[in-house]
């Protein structure tokens, strides 16, 4: 890795910022993103644009951070079929900071190296910190792949975040992720539950938030989480929508494994809920407002239940 080069793909709420901390480490950076407002801002920073994806061919390290695992084949077709004529350079890196399924990205990781003629490989380096920790290069980073690739990334990775492990082999990074995914969805969707709980008994939430986050119910979910919780503040930090995504790949990582997750069952079919109400754009914290809508939706039912009986009521006792 001699210069210090890379290829970025995917400047968005969690690229912009880990790009720009690895121009900050002094890395040479060239990017490509959809929108080229996003490539203008980057390179008012230092860095380079480039004009497609392809472009990026000989860059010894290539970092995607693009929503799904789809948009990073997507994008990486003209890529690979550039490879396919051409290979690039042997250890080339193909690092996948994205949160993407862990049975897909051993699957991009093949259709990488047949691409590559073996010369290209796949890493998995998903992320946590939301968009705080990578503006500050605070993430804590999963990695999956061999070791000897995973130690030539890791002053890339360490440029981006403070916690930097390997987990094991390539799709163990998501893996991971997924599961911190699942802690995190079902943590807010409590504390959500809870404030909803607090609020409709007459109790000031952010009240109810200091008085936990001083026992066992403290956690960095609740302290990052429950002000917006308490405030309904859902201006997105991260689309809640991707949370559903994140626990679809616990569901399909458990059925691999033969595990039961029961409070994963419930917290997809909650954020999916979600999604349906049409809140997927919003920040993680919006699942209060699902919760919220359930809530007046089952008010509703039962006053129109006990409506019903009482109505019942008198025409048999007229009759």
């Amino acid at each position: 890795m001699t210069p210090l080069s890379a290829g970025f793909v995917g400047l968005g709420l969690m690229g912009a910022p880990m790009a720009a901390n690895l121009l900050k480490a002094g890395w040479s950076v060239t990017a490509w993103n959809r929108s080229t407002a996003a490539v203008d801002d980057f390179v008012g920073l230092g860095g380079s644009r480039a004009r497609n994806v392809a472009a990026l061919r000989d860059e010894p390290v290539i970092i995607f951070m693009l929503p799904d695992l789809s948009f990073i084949e997507d994008a990486a077709s003209g890529l690979l079929d550039d490879w396919r004529l051409a290979p690039p350079p042997p250890g080339t890196l193909v690092v996948v900071m994205s949160s993407v399924s862990p049975v897909g990205v051993k699957a991009f990781g093949l259709a990488v190296a047949d691409a590559s003629g073996g010369n290209a490989i796949v890493l998995d380096a998903p992320v946590s910190g939301g968009t705080e920790g990578a503006q500050r290069g605070t993430l804590a980073i999963m990695a999956g792949g061999p070791s000897e690739h995973f130690e030539r990334l890791r002053p890339v990775l360490e440029a981006m975040g403070t916690t930097v492990r390997r987990l094991g082999e390539l799709g163990s990074g998501s893996l991971a992720k997924a599961c911190n995914q699942l802690i995190v969805g079902t943590t807010t969707a409590a504390l959500a539950e809870a404030a909803e709980l607090a609020e409709r008994s007459g109790m000031d939430v952010e009240s109810l938030f200091e008085v936990l986050s001083g026992g066992l119910a403290a956690s960095k979910v609740l302290d990052f989480v429950g002000p917006r919780l308490a405030a309904k503040d859902y201006a997105p930090t991260g689309p809640a929508k991707f949370m559903h995504k994140d626990l679809s790949f616990v569901m399909a990582s458990a059925a691999a494994a033969g595990a039961t997750v029961p409070m994963a069952t419930a917290a997809v079919e909650l954020y999916g809920e979600l999604k349906d109400q049409g809140l997927g754009d919003q920040d993680l914290a919006v699942v209060r407002q699902t919760i919220a809508n359930l809530s007046a939706a089952a008010a509703t039912t039962i006053a129109a239940a006990a409506d019903a009986t009482a109505r019942t009521t008198v025409q048999e006792t007229a009759l």
